[in-house]
Order: C-alpha cells, then structure tokens, then sequence
C-alpha cells in the first residue's frame, strides 16, 4: 500500500470529520486540493488574463516569491490511521502540482484541472471512459500521436472510430449520430487541425452531438491555441485538454498535459484514472509549467504578430498557398474570429507543389530548427508527412487531403525580419523563389519541379 485509504477516484485521503468540517472552497465554489499558495485573489476580483496567468497570492511559511517544490514521494502522517490528511503519497497528489492545477483552473474558469505527464498521457486518461463497443468521431485532420492511439484503440479494445470532416458539420455528423447515437461516447476535435490548419465549429458540433446523444463528450484538443486563445469549454465542449508541453511551458524543457471540465463527477472519474496509473505530473515539471505560464501572453502576443506577418510574406511576395487562419484567404477566417478573437496562434503550413522542393527549404534554413512539436521560443520547421505525421499510412494521408509536400512552420519570438531572411534564403537556395531588382519573385512550378530534379531552367539538362 502506498498510504492510507483514498475516497474513490479522488486522488486524496478519506475525509474525516474535520475534513468536512473545513472544507477547502475557493472563491470560484471548487472543492480542491489545498495548496500553501491560494493561485486566487482574495478579494474575488477578475483581472485580465495576461494578469491571471502572472498573479497568485501566497500563503508560504517562508513568503516564498514563487510556489517551493515539493520534491517528495511522501508524506509524514499524525497517526497510524490517518484521515485528514491532505497529502500521503505524490502519486495521489502534491502540494505543487495542486498549485498548478488551482491556477489554471482559475485562468479557464473551470471545476477541475487535471495535470498529467505528457499531452498524450491526458488523451489516453480520457479515452479510458470507453468500453468495448463504444464509437467515436474524430477529425479526418488529426495529431499523428491522437491517430495512433485511436488506431491502436479500434485494433485491441474494439472501439469504433469515424474519421469525420470537422469542417462541415451539418452534411457529415448527422448520418453517424443518426446510426450510432446510442453507442457513441467521445467526439475529438481539433481547432485549428494539425497540420492542415481547418477550423471547426465547436459550438454547433457540440449542440449537435449533445442533441442527438446527451450522454456523449465532447472533447476539444486545444494545444494549438491555449487557454490565452480560446476556452472551448466556454463553447460547448464537456472536456478540454492540450500538451502543455506547447505553449503552456513555452520553452521545450519539460513535458505535461492539462485536462479541464466542469463536470464534478467527469472530474472525479479522471483523477482516478491518473492517481491508479500513475501519469501524474511531478513536482519539478509542476514548478517549471508554473513558471512558464507567466509569460504565455508575453510570448504569444510576439508570436501571433510574427506569425501573421511571415503568413503575409509567404503568400503574398511569394505566390504560395499558405493556411493559416488570420489570413482572409482561410476558409474558415471568419469563423475561427468569433471563436478565438484574440488571435490564431503560431502555427501555419504552406505548399510548394513539389517535395523535392520543400525538403530542400526545410534543410536549408538556419534559424528555423528542423524539429517536431511547436509553442516553444525558438522557430521550428518540419515536412509534417515525414516527421510528425508519418505513423499516419501513406495512402490514409493521400485520402485527407494531405499535401506530402506540406511545410509546417512554427514561429518563435526572435526577430521577424530575421526569421524572414532566413526563410528568403532558404526559398532561393531550394529554387521556390528567385530575388530581383524588383523583390521576390514567384518561380512557375515547372520551374521549381526543374530546379528540384537539378535541371537548368528551360533546358531540361541537369546542371
């Protein structure tokens, strides 16, 4: 045993009688784990959400500026049948990572947060709700990890998955809730999707789904955008988690997922799924998310500016077809605006019409690290069908609609204009772009597909 007795699903000790008798309410009406640092102000009030992602009181002993961690596997108990205890084993819970869970709690105005060890950890904790015979709908435009798990649940665990176009809701969801509305228990979004950067209506596809199924959940992967972005439980959605690996640590340094609902008994349900597994976050990764959350809108506000302006180039100075949601050419701008009106993240794709082409731009850049993954400080660049989403079979791609020659840009915070540069050289030395007195100019495919197979222009001959 690794300590005493656990109501079920909770995460912590029985109550006892003075459990009870002092409850730990916040202002927000949450009964949460303590934490020697209240993540609320005390005179109620709601600030702005760049001020909620810096500010917590504290109660420390110490006066400590940011929360200690409590680097412990256990904790000292008053008896040998101890009752009231908060705290027993980390497994259950901890002082620091209670801290960072209250916090964005407070942040989304959610009933629970739950901190888990990676992004894939909190998908994994939520689709232990499904039962053999269970369905699911999913996006047809998923995270190569999300698709994976998904298989993997359809080949052993006999749930069904349908691979849905999320962006046309009304003509592709009601044949499938019409059929199967008794049996379906998860519908997974994305928005935007990763890598094709769709948007989807969370708000009609939740009322839709809630319709036809009310005990069916909604659940929302928000990793692209974040809670500084979008609150899709404000939406409709019953439950929202993102990695926060992404742009809730900001820096790549640690690894960690975040599940958030406002169903107390959803909530009871998952925290035991993580304190029987034992997928929760550590104290040390619950200390660096801690910190890396003060800077979420510093960092992203950069981003967003520099994203859209390196969006604008691509498209505009160099004739690519370029996806990503702020830009009017989005089919879903309009759309993604009522829903995250603060911005459209950092993240965004573009296609050359060539594969040989796009290898080449991806391998020639310099400040743009060839990485998976994005929401991190420094710019990434990456081929999604060869990297992050090459688990996905080739032919599954081809029938999504998804580009092998897809490029997929992650901007960071350094200097537009240098990301830029870097980008233009790398455009040039791959042959998508030629520089003239006049600016850049577009090369004809032709062109470019030449210029890949090492031809001289307009000769066919190899260089």
């Amino acid at each position: 045993m690794d300590g005493p007795p656990h109501a079920e699903g909770s995460g912590r000790p029985a109550e006892g009688a003075l459990a009870r008798a002092f409850r730990h309410i916040d202002l927000e009406g949450h009964d949460l784990p303590p934490s020697p640092t209240p993540s609320s102000p005390r005179n109620g009030r709601r600030y702005a959400m760049a001020t909620e992602l810096v500010y917590t009181e504290h109660g420390d002993q110490y006066n400590s500026s940011s929360m200690p961690i409590y680097q412990t596997a256990t904790f000292k108990q008053n008896s040998a049948h101890p009752s009231d205890g908060a705290y027993d084993y980390t497994r259950s819970g901890n002082p620091t990572r209670s801290h960072l869970e209250r916090h964005l709690s407070k942040i989304t105005s959610s009933h629970r947060c739950l901190a888990v060890s990676s992004g894939m950890a909190a998908m994994d904790v939520i689709t232990r709700l499904l039962s053999p015979g269970d369905h699911v709908i999913a996006g047809d435009d998923l995270y190569g990890g999300t698709n994976r798990l998904l298989k993997y649940l359809s080949t052993h665990s006999g749930i069904t998955v349908h691979h849905l176009d999320t962006t046309t809701p009304l003509t592709s969801f009601p044949p499938i809730l019409a059929a199967h509305s008794s049996k379906l228990k998860l519908v997974l979004l994305e928005s935007p999707t990763n890598p094709l950067i769709k948007i989807c209506d969370i708000p009609l596809i939740s009322a839709l789904v809630h319709a036809a199924s009310p005990s069916a959940l909604v659940v929302v992967d928000n990793t692209m955008l974040s809670p500084y972005l979008c609150n899709p439980l404000a939406l409709g959605a019953d439950i929202t988690y993102e990695s926060a690996t992404k742009y809730l640590s900001g820096h790549h340094d640690l690894m960690a997922g975040i599940i958030y609902t406002n169903d107390a008994a959803l909530a009871t349900r998952l925290s035991f799924t993580i304190n029987a597994s034992g997928c929760a976050l550590s104290p040390f990764d619950s200390f660096l998310l801690l910190r890396g959350i003060k800077t979420l809108s510093v960092r992203l506000d950069k981003q967003l500016l520099s994203a859209h302006a390196i969006a604008t180039f691509l498209e505009s100075a160099c004739g690519f077809r370029v996806r990503y949601p702020a830009l009017p050419s989005h089919p879903q701008h309009d759309l993604h605006a009522r829903l995250a009106p603060r911005g459209a993240g950092a993240v965004l794709a573009f296609e050359t019409g060539n594969v040989a082409t796009s290898e080449r731009i991806v391998e020639n850049t310099r400040l743009w690290a060839i990485s998976v993954s994005f929401g991190c400080v420094n710019s990434l660049i990456s081929l999604p069908c060869a990297m992050s989403h090459a688990s996905i079979d080739k032919n599954v791609r081809a029938q999504r609609g998804m580009p092998e020659d897809l490029i997929r840009l992650c901007v960071g915070i350094e200097d537009v204009g240098d990301l830029i540069d870097d980008l233009t050289t790398a455009l040039v030395k791959a042959g998508a772009v030629k520089v003239t007195v006049d600016g850049i100019r577009p090369l004809p495919q032709a062109e470019r597909e030449q210029q890949a197979e090492g031809k001289r222009p307009g000769t066919g001959e190899k260089e």
